[in-house]
């Protein structure tokens, strides 16, 4: 009998040591919730990231595509480069629509448009990004190359002043970008040859220039003190 009491004390005790919070009155058991929903910044943090990693699958194909000499390969890369762009494009829409005071997410809109020749498309997102985050570098140069592809030169070179006054490495970056410009000018019969005269004279002042001062930036500097 002892014994019978003493099981039952224990099935009491252990009866009233479960918490109150899991029972809702009705006699159902509620389970407490181990997590909470997404914000929509934090949905929109985790678009962006997910279309930077498809950004940089596309750039591979699109560097692997100006390097091949097989039609068939190349029109290959080109496709897949695409794809990837399209995927990301996507993600980064859905990102600055979820957070609209997003400058990355907008900058990277524009750098999706761009790579899928959507060229004015590509400018009204910089120009967003821009708003947000005046003197965004990685936006300026972006913008830059986009003014390239519109054969807006005077807007381009005005980029490359902007971003010389600040970012010397994405002023180079956008140098480099004219330079395929202006090859690919070179290559064209219907191109403006005294445009293409004036734009090579143009880069090459500004890389002398480039030069001639490279050792007054903190980088240049440090170079030279080795």
């Amino acid at each position: 009998m002892k014994v019978r009491l003493q099981i039952l004390s224990a099935c009491v005790l252990v009866a009233a040591a479960v918490p109150a919070a899991w029972s809702n009155g009705g006699g159902a058991v509620e389970m407490p919730r181990m997590s909470q929903e997404q914000t929509p910044e934090d949905r929109a943090k985790s678009l962006f990231n997910d279309g930077v990693k498809a950004v940089k699958k596309g750039d591979k194909y699109q560097e692997s595509a100006l390097q091949l000499t097989d039609a068939r390969k190349k029109d290959h890369a080109v496709h897949e480069a695409q794809e990837y762009y399209e995927g990301a494009l996507k993600r980064f829409e859905k990102a600055a629509e979820l957070n609209p005071q997003m400058p990355e997410a907008w900058n990277y809109v524009g750098y999706t448009n761009r790579h899928l020749g959507h060229y004015d498309t590509a400018l009204t997102a910089y120009e967003r990004a821009l708003t947000l985050r005046p003197g965004y570098p990685d936006a300026l140069e972006y913008r830059g190359e986009a003014f390239l592809g519109l054969n807006r030169i005077a807007d381009a070179k005005q980029a490359y002043l902007d971003l010389f006054a600040g970012n010397r490495q994405l002023a180079e970056k956008l140098l480099v970008a004219m330079r395929g410009w202006l090859d690919t000018q070179r290559a064209s019969a219907s191109a403006d040859a005294t445009a293409v005269s004036d734009m090579d004279k143009w880069i090459q002042e500004r890389s002398a220039i480039a030069a001639q001062t490279a050792a007054l930036t903190r980088d240049g500097a440090a170079a030279s003190w080795k």
